[in-house]
């Protein structure tokens, strides 16, 4: 779920020929991320571990994508510092994603990773002495509540992650609004050149894990054609996905990307209750909402003037 280019970045509109296209292209990378937990636990019951799933099918991208933009990320290799830093960033965020839904449950994590907009403000005051307006403040304060209302245990106690997969999911969100706010300083960098840092930083990050993360590597019987087929199909539409929002948030106005991206959530909704069971009380549904409002008003922060 590689999300290097971050869906609130302003940019020049480009006339297309089929303005159905871009959306199309955003409603494939939001569908893709919304069910991609599935296949990741399908990998799991096969035995194959999180971190080690994380390996393979990041591993499929990268060589799927170095064809693609090997000579075009050696003409940037100067910008290898910042370009390392937001690698790592995006390695932890696209980690720490597949642990979470392994191991929680699948909206709960996604509406914590779906903080990452009040991370994104408070990144960039802090790296960018960007100061928030009043609609970054709406953002901060909206996210706030949402979070302390999903959270809240009833009992007392503080409004905190319960479990490992919710720390994963709030984690990953922190790690999306860092790596993004830093991509700032990386000016004309192409998205194939980043795709690739982050691809790597994911198998960097993946593979310093995989001593902590206990365990033996997978047993090589677990390997049939079923497994090995699934493992690239994952790693190809994390591709896929990576192209299709690039191609659709350069021909798509912010707040209409946001909509459509948006319904990741939708879709990871209704799979996790398809395929997992799981559902959602009010509490979270309300907290959920506030969040999700806390996200599209995100998405005014950095419109051009007069839209």
């Amino acid at each position: 779920m590689q999300r290097n280019e971050h869906y609130m970045r302003s940019r020049s509109q480009v006339a297309v020929p089929h303005p159905a296209l871009p959306a199309g292209a955003l409603l494939l990378a939001a569908f893709t991320w919304g069910v991609i937990w599935y296949p990741y636990r399908l990998l799991e019951t096969a035995g194959i571990s999180g971190v080690w799933a994380t390996v393979l099918t990041y591993a499929v991208a990268l060589a799927l994508s170095l064809p693609l933009h090997a000579g075009q990320a050696l003409q940037h290799s100067g910008r290898w510092r910042g370009l390392l830093a937001v690698a790592l960033a995006s390695g932890w965020t696209n980690l720490a994603y597949v642990l979470a839904v392994l191991e929680g449950e699948v909206m709960r994590v996604m509406l914590l990773f779906y903080l990452a907009p009040l991370w994104t403000v408070i990144f960039a005051r802090v790296l960018l002495d960007e100061r928030p307006h009043l609609l970054g403040y709406g953002v901060i304060g909206l996210s706030l509540a949402g979070a302390m209302t999903m959270l809240y245990p009833g009992d007392g106690r503080l409004p905190l992650p319960a479990n490992a997969a919710e720390w994963y999911g709030l984690t990953a969100g922190m790690g999306f609004a860092l790596a993004n706010v830093l991509s700032r300083r990386l000016g004309e960098v192409p998205a194939g050149t980043r795709s690739l840092w982050v691809y790597a930083g994911v198998l960097a990050v993946a593979g310093a894990m995989l001593p902590l993360a206990g365990g033996s590597a997978p047993d090589p019987a677990a390997f049939v054609g079923t497994v090995w087929g699934l493992t690239a199909a994952v790693g190809v539409a994390l591709v896929l996905a990576t192209l299709a929002v690039q191609y659709g948030l350069a021909h798509t106005p912010a707040m209409q990307a946001i909509v459509i991206l948006l319904t990741e959530l939708v879709a990871a909704g209704l799979s996790s209750w398809w395929l997992a069971g799981e559902t959602m009380g009010a509490r979270e549904w309300l907290g959920g909402a506030m969040i999700v409002a806390a996200s599209l008003l995100s998405g005014r922060m950095r419109q051009p003037q007069g839209t």
